[in-house]
C-alpha cells in the first residue's frame, strides 16, 4: 500500500490503563525518527461528564474510549513497525491489525477536525448549550474566539458562576 498525500485519522490499540504513556511513547518515537511531517496530531478520546460525590457535582474529563488512541497521519507502510513497536500500543484497528482510515463522518462526529462555522454571536448574548453534558443551560457569552471557532460562556452551576469553553456548534442564540 503506497501512501497518500493526504493526512487521515487512524485509531490505536493501547494496553489498558497505558494511553497516556503510549502517546507519550509515540511523540517520542515522531520526534526521535524526524516524522513530524508524516505524524501531526496525537488524541486521548476525552469527554466532559458531571459526577457526583458525597453530594456534590463537579465536571471531570474521563477517557471516552479507554484503550485507544487517535492519531493523524499520512500512513504508509514504513511508518507501520515505528507505530505498532512503540511502547503501550498493541497495533492498528482494522482488518487483520492493517490500518484502516476513519471516514469523514466519523472525524466529525468525533470532533477530530475544526469545522468553520460562522456565527452572529456576540460579547453578552444569551445562548442555550445543544450539544454534550452541559445540553439545555442556557448562559451569557463573555468573550469570542472566531479564530478557534469558540466561546467562553458563563454558567450558574452548584450555585455558583463558571466559565465555560465550547465551540460554536455546541450553542444556540436564544431571543431574549
Amino acid at each position: 500500500m503506497e501512501h497518500s498525500r493526504e493526512p487521515k485519522w487512524y485509531v490505536l490499540h493501547t494496553f489498558s490503563g497505558y494511553e497516556n504513556v503510549a502517546k507519550e511513547n509515540l511523540e517520542t518515537v515522531v520526534e526521535k525518527f524526524n516524522l513530524q511531517d508524516r505524524i501531526f496530531d496525537i488524541i486521548i478520546p476525552e469527554e466532559e461528564v458531571i459526577e457526583e460525590k458525597n453530594g456534590k457535582k463537579k465536571l471531570v474529563t474521563r477517557k471516552s474510549m479507554p484503550c485507544y488512541l487517535l492519531v493523524k497521519m499520512i500512513y504508509g507502510d514504513d511508518l507501520w513497525h515505528n507505530v505498532t513497536r512503540t511502547r503501550g500500543i498493541t497495533g492498528f484497528v482494522g482488518p487483520k491489525g492493517r490500518p484502516l482510515a476513519l471516514t469523514d463522518e466519523e472525524v466529525l462526529k468525533m470532533r477530530l477536525e475544526k469545522i468553520k462555522v460562522e456565527t452572529d454571536v456576540a460579547v453578552g448574548d444569551k445562548v442555550e448549550i445543544i450539544d454534550g453534558p452541559l445540553d439545555k443551560m442556557v448562559g451569557t457569552v463573555v468573550s469570542v474566539a472566531p479564530e478557534a471557532g469558540t466561546l467562553t460562556v458563563k454558567l450558574e452551576m452548584f450555585g455558583r458562576e463558571n466559565n465555560v469553553e465550547l465551540s460554536y456548534e455546541q450553542v444556540h442564540k436564544v431571543n431574549a
